[in-house]
């Protein structure tokens, strides 16, 4: 989707949003215009038909999914489960910035655990539990940085983690991970230890961000308690059509990832070679830092969007140097890349 700067100039090449470059799978696409025609009616029992296809695709058990309007309604509902006045989320510093958000909304504290340069601390998060923390909140691959822990490091901050914290690990980006493994692994982990969720979304890989459909795994009982206070219809009718018609089309996806990985890494190393310090990363983004500040951040982004290409800058201190790159098609990372080296070596 092309984003507009303050002068109200759409962009050219929007890498701003994290959105999915390749778009949606055309099944998908198809699948919710036809359901447009059923628009004035409610899709009834929702759950009973999308929650039971995820779970066939997964090979996961149907009792311990439960879907939502994007994995952020689902977030929320679990805060809104778990936290009360007065009672702590932890999260890693720097990590999602919009995480404080669900703690604010519940009169909840956000508690910030060190992190070592933008990945999560195991250590320093347990480190950070007190007698208040009700949720520890994980996303992996992390965003805006991109930085990722194995599936060892998190089982060991469960196993020390008090038995009453709640465990959710953000998994949106899961499929852009070299280990591909990772993905199930990680539901696997939901599946065998109590007090863990891991929510998923089709926003990223399956490219239905506008749709806003996310889904959750944990025990049975976490679910229960967040479809009890769920809204009564969980997704719009073209979103729930567009969803199952993803899951259909297995090829997409995969077809997304092994694009976006290639890409990711074709940027990095671009980016590296000139002289920029690029952080890790296992989603669909780059985080890169600008040293120079006669070539800051915001000079780039600046320049960047003089050109027509739209590019992320944080409010947040721990990134005034950094933009966050989306990775978007070929041409639009060729044009990044030429649009940077020009700057970089600009008098």
């Amino acid at each position: 989707m092309a984003t507009e700067d303050p002068r109200g100039i759409p962009a050219r090449i929007a890498l701003d949003s994290n959105e999915n470059a390749f778009g949606p799978s055309p099944h998908a696409v198809e699948a919710a215009r036809a359901a447009c025609f059923g628009i004035s009616k409610y899709v009834e029992h929702q759950d009973r038909v999308l929650v039971p296809t995820i779970a066939e695709r997964y090979d996961l058990d149907e009792e311990c999914v439960a879907i939502g309007c994007g994995s952020d309604d689902l977030l929320s509902r679990l805060a809104r489960a778990y936290l009360a006045p007065g009672s702590e989320l932890l999260r890693s510093a720097n990590s999602y910035l919009k995480v404080p958000n669900y703690a604010f909304a519940n009169d909840a504290l956000t508690v910030d655990a060190p992190d070592k340069d933008f990945v999560p601390d195991v250590d320093a998060i347990v480190n950070s539990v007190t007698e208040r923390t009700r949720i520890v909140y994980l996303a992996n691959p992390d965003n805006p940085s991109g930085a990722f822990i194995d599936i060892q490091e998190i089982r060991r901050l469960r196993r020390t983690l008090p038995a009453r914290v709640l465990l959710v690990v953000d998994c949106a980006y899961a499929e852009f991970v070299s280990d591909k493994e990772y993905a199930y692994g990680m539901l696997n982990f939901a599946e065998d230890v109590e007090n863990v969720v891991v929510t998923r979304t089709f926003s990223k890989v399956h490219g239905l961000a506008g749709a806003r459909v996310g889904w959750v795994y944990g025990s049975a009982g976490i679910i229960d308690a967040l479809n009890r206070i769920g809204l009564t219809f969980r997704v719009a009718t073209p979103s729930f059509a567009a969803s199952l018609a993803a899951l259909e089309d297995w090829g997409h996806p995969q077809f997304v990832a092994s694009e976006t990985m290639r890409l990711r890494k074709r940027l990095a190393e671009s980016l590296r070679s000139m002289g920029l310090k690029v952080y890790p990363s296992e989603a669909n983004f780059v985080l890169a830092e600008f040293p120079d500040p006669e070539r800051s951040a915001a000079a780039a982004a600046a320049e960047l969007r003089s050109g027509g290409i739209a590019v992320r800058r944080f409010t947040s201190s721990a990134y005034k140097d950094c933009l966050r790159i989306t990775i978007g098609i070929e041409p639009s990372i060729v044009a990044v890349e030429a649009a940077l080296d020009r700057f970089l070596r600009s008098k």
